[in-house]
Parts: C-alpha cells; sequence; structure tokens
C-alpha cells in the first residue's frame, strides 16, 4: 500500500497545490488570509485574556500564539479532513486511485499552511525578545513531524467514517472545540492540577495533544529542551492514531465508490 501511495506522489503534490491555490481564490486579500485568519484569532483571545479574564501569564501574547497556531493545523486537519474524501466523490466514482491520496494531500496542505503561518509565529517570537536554545529549536521540526502524523491518522479515520455517516462532520466541529479546552491552548498545562486524580491522568496523557503543545511551549516561549519523556509520549500517540486510521481507511474504502 505505502509502495501505491508513493507511486501517486504526483497525485498528491497536484492536490495540495490545488488546495492550496483554490483555498482564498475570488477573495480580495486572497493568500493573506493566511496571515489574517490566525492573527485576527491570537487578538481576540489576548485581549479576552488580558482584559475580560485576566491572566498573570507573561508575554501571554507569546505564550497563545505558540500553541494555537499549532492546534489550528490539527483542528483543520481533523474536521477538514473528514470531507476529504467527500469532496472528490466524482474522481472516486470514475477513475481508480489509493483513496489514501485525499486526506493525505489534504492535511498535507494543512501542513504547508501551518509553516507558512509559522512566519508569524518567528516574528512574535523575535519582537519579543525570547531567547531561544539552538538544541530546542532542533526539536521543532521532530514536534511538527509527530503533529502531522498524529493529525494524519485521525484525518484518516474521520474521513472514512464521513463516507458511511455524513452527520459526523458536524459532530467533530463540537468534538473539536471541546478538544480545545481540554488541551493547555489558552492555558497554561499546570492548570491541569486542580482536576481530580484519574480525569487529569486522561486529559494529560491521554490526550496526543498535550504532549505536542507542550513540546512547542518548552521550545517557543520557554527557550527550554522538550523532555525525552514528553516527545516520546507524543510519537507514539501519533504513531498509534497513524496505524489504526490506515487499518481502519483500509477497511471501508472498499465500498467507498457505493456510499457515494
Amino acid at each position: 500500500m505505502l509502495k501505491e501511495i508513493w507511486d501517486y506522489r504526483q497525485m498528491i503534490i497536484s492536490l495540495v497545490r490545488k488546495d492550496l491555490r483554490g483555498r482564498y481564490k475570488g477573495s480580495v486579500l486572497g493568500f493573506l488570509w493566511t496571515f489574517v485568519n490566525p492573527l485576527f484569532q491570537i487578538l481576540i483571545y489576548s485581549f479576552v485574556f488580558a482584559y475580560i479574564l485576566p491572566t498573570d501569564q507573561p508575554k501571554y501574547y507569546l505564550f497563545l500564539t505558540v500553541a494555537l497556531i499549532p492546534w489550528i493545523f490539527f483542528q483543520a486537519s481533523v474536521t477538514g479532513g473528514s470531507t476529504s474524501v467527500l469532496s472528490q466523490k466524482d474522481l472516486v466514482k470514475k477513475i481508480y486511485f489509493p483513496r489514501e491520496v485525499l486526506p493525505i494531500s489534504y492535511v498535507t496542505s494543512c501542513f504547508v499552511n501551518m509553516l507558512l503561518c509559522f512566519i508569524v509565529v518567528m516574528a512574535i517570537v523575535i519582537v519579543s525578545r525570547t531567547s531561544l536554545n539552538p538544541l530546542g529549536l532542533l526539536c521543532l521540526p521532530i514536534i511538527m513531524i509527530v503533529e502531522y502524523v498524529l493529525a494524519l491518522g485521525i484525518a484518516m479515520i474521520t474521513s472514512a467514517i464521513t463516507v458511511y455517516f455524513r452527520d459526523f462532520e458536524h459532530i467533530l466541529g463540537i468534538v473539536s472545540m471541546a478538544w480545545m479546552y481540554l488541551t493547555p491552548v489558552v492555558y497554561p498545562q499546570e492548570r491541569y492540577m486542580k482536576l481530580p486524580g484519574k480525569i487529569r491522568f486522561i486529559i494529560e496523557h491521554l490526550n496526543p495533544m498535550t504532549s505536542v503543545i507542550s513540546g512547542y511551549r518548552t521550545i517557543l516561549y520557554d527557550g527550554g529542551i522538550p523532555d525525552l519523556s514528553t516527545l516520546l509520549e507524543a510519537f507514539l500517540l501519533g504513531a498509534f492514531f497513524l496505524v489504526i486510521g490506515f487499518v481502519i481507511f483500509g477497511r471501508l474504502k472498499k465500498h467507498f465508490a457505493e456510499e457515494l
């Protein structure tokens, strides 16, 4: 299967280019929306937690930015990726190609979009005069790859299920919103300490995005090096979801054309 996907790599690249070019086609700002969207979210959350729900977190704008940009990528991959097969139903019904190409190309497109948004992240890091650890920066691509693997695995699952259960797309919107607030994106991970033991363990260690967000924040906010156990935990969870995703997708894709 992996060899077949590799043979169709040009198709993946073409679909990624098509998605990136067509994402804001016809809008006035066009590709600038890539930066405007996350910037407005950062401004809104920063205003809320500075004046309405004040926090004593130093440089909260930076604290938020280094976690929110990766979260936006993950959320887009999971929710948008759920319709990656449905949106290409004509292609699925007319020609043969490994169906895995569709979620892979969508998640890859979101990943490229996140990399572009990191221009904003690094600019904010520089403006805030945060000292970065060179060894920590070397770990940044590892965290990104782990998040990509995790997002792809979950997108595989959601895209396959949505073909058979169309309401799943809307359910995911609610789930992703709850998931964000169960992940230390807008608040520090130390807040987990206020939760009862079993609940804290589930949210802190069985939520794969906790380790990922913690890794980004350690590198770009604290200027440190992620703990090896954090990297390992994130990698194992990512690999687990990727394997499960490919297995579920492989079983369900056999009847895609009939369902579409």
